[in-house]
This record gives structure tokens, C-alpha cells and sequence, in this order.
């Protein structure tokens, strides 16, 4: 909406000649209308930032990224900043070989991904696992199994590098949406006294908590319980669980006894006999339906208790080579999924064979 869409230059000149005394000449052309017509320009795109400090001035969708922060600030709201994904390497190499704190690794695409070992390891039998994390943050270092492929760096007796297990809790700074979003929840939801409102503010507060259930009066009187996702919705990390036990801690209501954890991650495996189309791979149907059970599940996190199966069916029927398909299940039988509580739904083992 634009308060002063009618204030253009032609609208403005002309009040002005209006204003001009009738013995002046005012004719186009004339020294009058000459000295007005700049004026009148710039009096016009005067009105159009007015405008924007209006439309700046409310917070809303579109509003950009610098005023929001501004006005989310005044609330005590600051953007949270990116976190880094992580998970676990394994190395595979000659025993005694000492993979030092800092080892670089990275996944082999174009534009690879690169990850260092936050502990130090040796290679015992062959192989060592140690825990890693992404150089930077963002969702981006959230990879799959078996995508860390190659070792950064001088470092003799290492063989093959691997991650066994999904890097998981990468979360990009937050966006303008979520920030907004816990804006308006501050100023629509009131939180006072400790209520449920303001548990759930404490928590959104801490870098890469996607979301957060409170259960008061959860264990008796004055128990309550925080269940908590990542960004990336799956349980999240010790390290950012322990934040938000801290900040939780340093404002709780005195005599309130907060217990804080993780959401419970359930797994959905599923398996199904495909038809597939002449010249299609198995495991890249296998990789496209992943990463589309995975979405699906992260829409559902703590907003639907239910892993529907028609929903999951259509995501097989969407990928396009697959020509048909049979005895599709989920964890084992063919129908809903009910996700209750402080669980979360996650995407487990696919198993597809060829017919």
C-alpha cells in the first residue's frame, strides 16, 4: 500500500503554480514553471522514501533484512548466527598413524564441502573414527553418508577417508522468515512469569534450535520439559542442548525444576519393489526419494504427529523413472506412522529392489 501514490511531480508543480500569484506568468516554459519543475521532482521522490520509512517501519514480509533486524532489536531479538554441522570421519590407513585435532577433509564435488577433526585419533586395526565439523557453517555441511571422500593435506599412512554416518545440526544464519517469525511471537504471545510462551523464547534464542515443544507441569508441580530440534529438524547436538539448559537456567522462575533434552528420533525405513525405467540407477532413485522423505519429514517435525503413507506414495510417484512399484511399507507395515510426544520423525533406511 502506498499512503502518498498520488503525490507524483505533475500533482505537486501544479499545487505549487496554483500557489504562484495569477500576475506570473506560469505558462510552460517560463521562468516560473522552470524553477518549480526541479523542485517539484524532487518533492515526488521525497514522498516515495516516505513511503518506505512507513513500510520499513512495520515489521512484515518483504520488509528488508537491516530494518528488520532493527525492529526486531528493539524486542531484544537478534538474528542468530550460523552453526556448523556436525558428525564423525573415519580414517583408514597403517596402525599408529596419529590424526591430529584440525585434520582437513572434504567431500568431492565441485564445490566441496570441507570439515576438520575437532579430537585427535590413532589408527588401531586399520581404522579410527573421531568427531569432526564443518569449517563453515550452514545447512550445506549437513551431508550424507559416505560423501566425505577425500584427505586435505600432508598427512602419510592415511589411505581412504569416510563418514559412516550423516553430518547433521548445520544451520545457516537465520532467515528473515524465522527471525519474523519469533518477532511476532514475542509481540503476540505473551510471555511472562515464566509461562509456556517464555520457555519456548528462551530456547528459539539459541543458535540452531529449529523449534522447541514445552511441556509444563510435565513431571508434577513445577516440573517443566523442553524438547528440542535442530535446525535441520533432528535431535540436536549435546553441545547446543547444553546452551539452551544454560540459558534457560539463568532465567527460569525461582523454584522451577526445567528438564531439557533432545526429541526423540524415530525412524521411518522404507522399503518397496520397483519397476524402473530402461537405463535408470537404483541408487539414484534411491538418493532423489531420500532426499524427499527427508523434506517431507521436516515439514512434519512437531507440527503433524502423522507419517502418512499416501503422502510417502506420492513421493515415489513422482520421480519419474520409476514405471511402477509394490508392497510398499513403512517400518515394516503399510499405513500411517504416529510420531507422539517429544518425537521426531526422521528418515531411516531405504530399501528398494529392482523387479
Amino acid at each position: 500500500m502506498s499512503v502518498f501514490k498520488n503525490e507524483t511531480k505533475q500533482a505537486i508543480l501544479q499545487r505549487m503554480l496554483e500557489a504562484t500569484p495569477a500576475d506570473i506568468d506560469k505558462r510552460q516554459g517560463s521562468i516560473t514553471y522552470d524553477l518549480l519543475s526541479p523542485a517539484a521532482i524532487e518533492l515526488a521522490h521525497a514522498y516515495i522514501e516516505l513511503d518506505n520509512v512507513l513500510r520499513f517501519g512495520f515489521a512484515g514480509p518483504g520488509q528488508p533484512s537491516e530494518f528488520l533486524d532493527l525492529r526486531a532489536g528493539e524486542f531484544g531479538l537478534t538474528r542468530r548466527p550460523s552453526v556448523k554441522a556436525q558428525g564423525a570421519v573415519t580414517f583408514l590407513g597403517a596402525d599408529g598413524t596419529v590424526i591430529p585435532v584440525g585434520t582437513a577433509v572434504s567431500t568431492d564435488d565441485v564445490e566441496a564441502i570441507a570439515f576438520a577433526t575437532t579430537e585427535a585419533g590413532t589408527i588401531t586395526g586399520g581404522r579410527v573414527t573421531v568427531a569432526a565439523e564443518a569449517r563453515q557453517g550452514g545447512r550445506s555441511g549437513n551431508v550424507a553418508i559416505g560423501r566425505i571422500a577425500l584427505l586435505l593435506g600432508d598427512l602419510t599412512g592415511v589411505v581412504a577417508v569416510a563418514n559412516e554416518h550423516s553430518f547433521v545440526n548445520g544451520a545457516d544464519t537465520e532467515s528473515d522468515e524465522s527471525l519474523l517469525q519469533r518477532y511476532f511471537d514475542r509481540v503476540r504471545r505473551p510471555a511472562t512469569s515464566g509461562n509456556a510462551w517464555h520457555y519456548r523464547q528462551w530456547a528459539l534464542e539459541v543458535p540452531g534450535v529449529g523449534d522447541v515443544k514445552v511441556f509444563p507441569v510435565w513431571n508434577g508441580n513445577g516440573t517443566v520439559k523442553l524438547s528440542l530440534l535442530s535446525d535441520d529438524k533432528r535431535a540436536p547436538a549435546a553441545s547446543i542442548v547444553d546452551k539452551v539448559r544454560l540459558a534457560v537456567e539463568e532465567r527460569r522462575p525461582v523454584g522451577a525444576n526445567v528438564t531439557v533434552v533432545p526429541a526423540t528420533e524415530v525412524a521411518i525405513n522404507v522399503s518397496a519393489s520397483l519397476t524402473l525405467a530402461q537405463g535408470a540407477a537404483l541408487d539414484d532413485i534411491v538418493a532423489a526419494f531420500s532426499s524427499e522423505l527427508t523434506a517431507y519429514l521436516a515439514d512434519l517435525a512437531f507440527a503433524d504427529s502423522v507419517v502418512r503413507y499416501n503422502r510417502v506414495l506420492g513421493l515415489l510417484l513422482d520421480i519419474e523413472s520409476i514405471i511402477d512399484f509394490n508392497d510398499l511399507k513403512i517400518n515394516g507395515v503399510a499405513g500411517n506412522i504416529f510420531i507422539v510426544d517429544d518425537r521426531v520423525a526422521v528418515s531411516g533406511t531405504v530399501s528398494f529392489v529392482a523387479s
